[in-house]
């Protein structure tokens, strides 16, 4: 079951995911906010994928696609295509109705999906917020919304301009039905609660406790619950909480303390207390800042404890959780922490690859091994087809499979120097990050290529060069790379080829780089335990 997806989740979703299949949906898609995260990139069948992103542009557009799907949805006679409808004359053709149209399938087929147990939350900020929920209300029922939960993910702003400065993100919850999963969840007391509630402190034990009433009113009175107690009936229109025998239990455990009238009250124990019902504001999750141990660079990488609560919460162990726009994968660290099954989807291959560094170094899970990869190139030829439909979704494949970071984001012709991805790696006792560059080649390739990439070592004083191509090196192309000589490793007193030719071919074989291999182009994903008393589903 535990598989990812590379492609757009509409289709995906529509082709590979049953109809009630799934127990709990997370989603956080791009936000329409017009920050620059991510930009559109096409489709391996050479059509826009309108779900996401490369990995940072977050802005949208009505566009052939957009009015396509629009009339998708408004022909569906759905009980949505009234409303998609209606908010199209309400505010035009313009960004938002974009993202509302593309958000709009996808919920749809989210709908379907789930269980009728299921559980949807969907992660946003106050930019759409608002749009979305009466779109979930129109897909799920209004009578399936449960919250809208408010997620404090920053400290406060310093300059906000003429207005307050927003420090949150907004969790809209819905269920499949009325019959959905439900596992309370609790927060911690606060201290001041514990020395205004929990002031007593047993002398032999230490423990610290509060003392409780075990009056109720006779309105909530059942047969058997007004009696003497040592002498001590309750006050006029009260009568005891419990029974008899109960009460008699209570002092065989010496749970009960008296007051000096010697009316009874009920020990409980602060450390038998699960702590606060959880709330719809959520101000105790720990944010990701610059200083976070678990940060990995990703720009809209979400704290494991807000998922693990999300999973805890709206689903058991075993369960399949889903989440079609996977980013840096979260959601799918968090579902395999907790024993959970798991599918994700992402458009780019940038996010595929960084979600199998992350299972790796979180749970040394292996892709065919432990999970499937779908849509990912499997040979030369269909690593071909990838390059004739998107070079640079090709391209960021190609980096993946050395583990190299991509160079800049949106591409356009000129600017990226002759650099495609970088690896840097440490090989001696300075602490100083060396520099492999990576370029990328899925055309015609030549001798001039090679000279070319040894000119990029020397400008950026670099000191590996991987030269990676779809088609086999030629052999001026070889002697031009033996010719650039060596790297000598002070730290591991080795000599690397300056400059490394690898083909598609040698990598999908799993050749390696020749490279000293502290690497440190990613940020390793901390080794996640899972939790206590959970068994592995592997």
């Amino acid at each position: 079951m535990n598989t990812l997806y590379y492609g757009d989740n509409l289709p995906i979703l529509k082709k590979h995911i049953p109809s009630e299949s799934v127990d709990l949906v997370y989603l956080d898609p791009p936000f329409n906010s017009n920050r620059s995260y991510n930009v559109l990139f096409r489709e391996e069948s050479g059509g826009e994928a309108e779900a996401q992103i490369t990995a940072f542009a977050d802005t949208w557009h009505w566009t052939q696609d957009a009015e396509r799907l629009y009339n998708e949805i408004v022909t569906a006679s759905l009980p949505v295509s009234g409303l998609i409808s209606s908010l199209r004359f309400a505010i035009g053709t313009n960004q938002m109705m974009a993202y509302l149209v593309m958000m709009t399938a996808r919920l749809t087929e989210l709908h379907r999906v789930l269980k009728p147990t299921g559980s949807l939350y969907l992660h946003c900020d106050p930019t759409a917020s608002h749009y979305l929920k009466i779109v979930l209300d129109s897909i799920f029922g209004v009578e399936r919304f449960c919250n809208e939960i408010i997620w404090k993910r920053t400290s406060a702003h310093a300059n906000v301009g003429k207005k307050y400065g927003v420090i949150n993100d907004n969790l809209l919850f819905y269920t499949k039905s009325a019959y959905y999963i439900w596992n309370q969840q609790h927060s911690e007391y606060t201290e001041d609660h514990i020395e205004s509630s929990y002031r007593f402190i047993e002398e032999d034990t230490g423990r610290r406790y509060a003392s409780r009433d075990l009056t109720a009113s006779m309105q909530r009175a059942s047969s058997g619950q007004l009696y003497d107690w040592k002498g001590i009936r309750p006050p006029s229109s009260r009568c005891w909480s419990c029974s008899k025998e109960q009460m008699e239990k209570f002092e065989a455990q010496k749970l009960i303390v008296y007051s000096q009238n010697g009316y009874p009250r009920l020990k409980v124990y602060l450390d038998e207390m699960p702590g606060v019902p959880l709330q719809n504001i959520w101000l105790d999750l720990p944010v990701i800042s610059a200083q976070s141990a678990e940060r990995l660079g990703f720009p809209t990488q979400k704290p494991l404890a807000l998922l693990e609560r999300i999973i805890k919460a709206s689903s058991n162990e075993g369960d399949v959780v889903l989440d079609p726009f996977c980013g840096c994968g979260t959601a799918i660290v968090a579902a395999q922490k907790l024993n959970r099954q798991w599918i994700g989807i992402d458009v780019t291959h940038l996010s595929i690859s960084l979600m199998k560094y992350r299972l790796k170094d979180s749970y040394h899970l292996e892709p065919k091994k432990d999970y499937n990869v779908v849509g990912e190139p499997e040979d030369v030829q269909s690593a071909r087809q990838l390059a004739n439909d998107d070079r640079y979704q090709f391209q960021w494949w190609a980096l993946s499979l050395i583990k190299a970071r991509p160079v800049g984001g949106e591409k356009k012709k000129g600017t990226d120097k002759g650099i495609d991805g970088l690896i840097n790696f440490l090989d001696d006792d300075s602490g100083k990050a060396k520099r492999a560059l990576v370029q990328v080649k899925s055309g015609h390739i030549k001798s001039g290529d090679i000279r070319d990439l040894v000119g990029v070592l020397d400008r950026e004083k670099a000191e590996i060069g991987i030269f990676i191509t779809l088609e086999p090196p030629t052999e001026p192309m070889v002697k031009e790379a033996v010719t650039a000589g060596f790297y000598h490793s002070p730290g591991m007193n080795v000599d690397y080829p300056k400059v490394q030719i690898l083909t598609i071919a040698d990598l999908l074989k799993g050749i390696k780089l020749d490279i000293p291999q502290e690497f440190t182009t990613f940020k390793a994903a901390k080794a996640v335990a899972p939790d206590a008393n959970q068994i592995s589903l592997y």
